[in-house]
């Protein structure tokens, strides 16, 4: 008898096609869609990668194609081999695991002491249900993430400059002007800011992990714009990680 991995310790990815939003229990299609994630791949890649057989690798395949999740083109150096790659939007993961467990007291209170704040009305909102989607297993960073790419490439415009260090200054008056953070550039190469009083992260629980999705998404949105070449933002400092402070590297694939 086969023994089935238990309901708390799967993790169940989500994705979005045309005919509506798949749920991915398989661990074998989470492995396939995992690696896919992070660019290209051939079948023969993709057999080697998952560990699995050509045949089991192959029926998963043809499945996804079939649902919209992957799609697949002809090998440019090999007319006779295929190229499979995402073509559903990735909208996070659910877990049957309790991340964290939150009293949301913290935040009711400090948005008494703001007296009626707006802005602080907004902040309890956006943390609260967060944190409620956290404790639940559900996470939402990649939605985060595209939400705050689709918003850099409007303030863009705002914000734009030939020169890098303008950009920058502009950036970080956006930030401080709308209450977001102070933004501090540290180098130029490879390019690193500084967020302090992050507003999305700051009065997060320790999570393990960066919680700064958002603000990556809309970090990587400006400068690949300012560019001309895809950007990749790696936040290596959070406060969600018990840092004093959030940190970003931005820099060229290639770089």
């Amino acid at each position: 008898m086969v023994q089935k991995e238990p309901l708390k310790d799967m993790q169940i990815e989500l994705f979005s096609t045309s005919e509506g939003i798949y749920a991915i229990n398989s661990p074998v299609r989470v492995k396939i869609l995992s690696v896919l994630r992070k660019g290209e791949l051939s079948f023969d890649q993709l057999v080697e990668l998952s560990g699995k057989a050509k045949s089991t690798v192959s029926v998963h395949l043809r499945r996804m194609v079939d649902e919209g999740i992957i799609g697949s083109k002809v090998d440019e150096n090999d007319a006779r081999k295929k190229i499979f790659f995402i073509k559903s939007e990735y909208l996070g993961h659910l877990s049957g695991k309790k991340v964290i467990s939150e009293n949301f007291d913290e935040y009711v209170n400090k948005y008494i002491e703001s007296e009626g704040d707006p802005f602080e009305f907004f902040r309890l909102i956006f943390h609260t249900l967060r944190v409620s989607l956290i404790r639940q297993g559900i996470d939402i960073d990649p939605i985060l993430y595209e939400a705050g790419v689709q918003v850099g490439q409007t303030l863009y415009q705002k914000v734009k400059d030939p020169d890098i260090q303008v950009l920058a200054q502009n950036i970080a008056k956006f930030w401080q002007g709308h209450s977001l953070g102070t933004v501090e550039v540290i180098k130029l190469e490879p390019l690193t800011i500084n967020v302090y009083d992050c507003f999305e992260c700051q009065n997060l629980p320790p999570l393990g992990k960066a919680a700064c999705a958002f603000d990556s998404g809309i970090l990587k949105a400006l400068f690949t714009a300012h560019f001309q070449e895809e950007q990749i933002v790696n936040e290596t400092r959070c406060y969600a990680l018990g840092d004093d402070h959030c940190s970003f590297t931005i820099k060229s694939r290639e770089w």
